[in-house]
């Protein structure tokens, strides 16, 4: 279900407000009023001339100040201290506390030497399965100081059974399964020229096209037979190695089958099933990892993809989407070059995309190393074999080069400690500046994480107790402001495995006030709009409808039972 063309199911164009139909008025209730309010009063006895009298008094309760309010206070005395007209105009505030930080302090000034800019990449090594499911490596993973752990022989250790991702095996069971192809050049892993081959530049430049898992496996079983041809001939010759403009002028063009969706239990049983050998926080699905709590798939995230690689095939760099965490598994049989860098640096690396005109975001680059070793940025570099497990921690940079011929398997994972909740909210935040959807909704996934599970970790649950308590005020505030603008609202409560909401124009998550215009009213079709877009087509909110997803008294409910819970 998109959130850009919405659909109502059949429960909720009953009660939509498009409804051509005459209205249950029981049905549909406009909430204008907002919370039901009482007066409180008191009789206060008083005596007057030997006689004994009441006088009525109201009781205005306290308003405590915006900026006074914390995660200690109540859910009604956060929601009293945003009622009325006290906010003017538009309202934001970030839904992150810069005094809750938990990111490790790394010194950038000092100068680290040159051998020290390639440190060694933390590899375990795993001899049974105990090994594995033990709690020593999960805090060893996810320790915010370790931007990558290899866990070598893992497949071994838990008998995985990684011919069920081979090329035959994916043939067998799925042979016209999409395949996305990117044509790139085949380059070294520490090398990235321009078209021209006369300098290294940060663009990485390739087409896009599309195939069947069928026709790549041919083409990657044939670019395996010419190559076996080649080496024979070369066997007796020396090439050239100093003219780069040469060896670029006889590079080959290669096609890395990429974004292979494997999310279907029905097509993928046998190979999904497998995957539940692994470790709980490694799962794709798992009750502590936030991405099990979105309620809807994210292709690629909280759902399995496939890689299908020759040499060269290279993953450009990239941070994962809302900085979470990456588990990857090489299939074989060859290997793959893997190059990472601590999130503390993401800027600075951000900053030489913008230098070279790249997007750091959504653009396709390959960094130099020079020029990271030059700003003083250490590198990890590793090849991870077949059977290899490469655990991305949250935030980490990285970019990736087949070395010879294989699959790969990968997804997301959000283990709810206080470092990956922090940088996920940090980027979801960063994304909204620059104008770049968010796929994880990251609000959403905090209330729903609120009303599910039980939080041991103080510095995990002071974060996401002032994210709710920061969406309360913006749903106060802007409800408030809707009713005074005369806005109607109605009551639309959330269907099962309703996906989260993004603004049509702008992509930003638009959580339970919803500002809704008809796309088609033949279709009965319509879009959801942020406050902002929808200003900006109508500053008075014309033909628009505001939809409410939760009542407030049913947040503040969550907000209040949402307590930190002692081991």
């Amino acid at each position: 279900m998109s959130s850009r063309a919405w659909s109502p199911s059949l429960k909720a164009r009953d009660k939509s407000p498009f409804s051509k139909g005459p209205v249950d008025p029981l049905k549909l209730k406009a909430l204008s009023m907002g919370l039901s309010k009482e007066l409180k009063v008191v009789l206060i006895k008083m005596d007057s001339a030997g006689r004994q009298t009441f006088n009525i008094s109201e009781l205005e309760e306290p308003r405590i100040p915006m900026s006074k309010l914390s995660i200690d206070n109540t859910a009604a005395e956060v929601v009293r201290a945003c009622r009325g007209d006290r906010v003017k105009g538009k309202f934001k505030e970030s839904f992150l506390l810069p005094l809750f930080c938990v990111k490790p302090k790394i010194a950038i000034d000092t100068p680290i030497p040159r051998e020290k800019l390639n440190p060694p990449t933390p590899s375990i090594y795993l001899e049974s399965k105990r090994d594995a499911f033990s709690p020593v490596l999960l805090q060893f993973c996810t320790d915010s100081k370790n931007a990558v752990t290899v866990i070598r022989g893992l497949a071994g250790s838990l008998r995985l059974n990684l011919g069920l991702f081979s090329t035959k095996s994916l043939v067998e069971a799925n042979s016209d399964h999409a395949v996305e192809v990117r044509t790139q050049v085949q380059q070294p892993a520490d090398e990235n020229w321009n078209l021209n081959g006369s300098a290294q530049t940060w663009p990485c430049e390739s087409s896009r096209s599309h195939t069947t898992i069928a026709k790549y496996a041919q083409y990657q079983a044939s670019s395996f037979q010419e190559s076996l041809e080649e080496e024979k001939e070369s066997e007796n010759e020396e090439e050239e190695e100093d003219k780069t403009s040469d060896t670029l002028a006889t590079t080959k063009i290669i096609k890395f089958g990429t974004n292979i969706d494997l999310s279907d239990p029905k097509r993928w049983k046998p190979q999904l099933q497998e995957l539940l050998k692994l470790p709980a926080f490694m799962r794709v699905e798992s009750s502590n990892n936030m991405l099990s709590l979105v309620g809807h798939t994210i292709l690629g995230m909280n759902s399995v993809q496939l890689y299908m690689k020759v040499p060269g095939s290279r993953t450009p760099g990239h941070q994962e989407n809302n900085n979470f965490c990456s588990v990857n598994i090489n299939i074989g049989p060859g290997d793959c070059e893997w190059f990472a860098v601590h999130e503390h640096y993401w800027d600075a690396i951000n900053q030489f995309c913008d230098k070279h005109g790249v997007d750091y975001l959504t653009g396709s680059w390959w960094p130099v190393l020079e020029d990271l070793y030059s700003s003083n940025i250490p590198v990890y570099r590793f090849i991870q074999r077949p059977g290899d497990l490469v655990w991305i921690n949250a935030g980490t940079v990285h970019w990736v080069q087949a070395v010879g011929w294989c699959n790969n398997i990968a997804w997301n994972v959000g283990p709810l400690n206080a470092y990956q909740y922090q940088l996920a909210l940090e980027r979801f935040e960063w994304n909204e500046v620059k104008k770049v959807k968010s796929i994880v909704p990251m609000i959403h996934v905090s209330w729903n994480v609120a009303r599910t599970l039980k939080i041991t970790d103080k510095d995990t649950y002071k974060m996401i107790k002032h994210c709710l308590m920061q969406s309360m005020k913006h749903i106060q505030i802007l409800r408030d402001q809707l009713v005074t603008a005369g806005k109607k609202i109605f009551y639309q409560s959330r269907m099962k495995d309703e996906p989260a909401y993004y603004c049509n124009e702008c992509d930003v998550e638009v959580f339970n006030l919803l500002l809704v215009t008809s796309e088609n009213s033949t279709k009965k079709t319509y879009v959801v709009h942020c406050e902002d877009c929808a200003r900006a087509k109508s500053s008075s909110l014309a033909g628009v409808v505001v939809l409410e997803q939760y009542r407030m008294e049913e947040l503040m409910k969550i907000y209040d039972s949402f307590m930190l819970v002692s081991i």
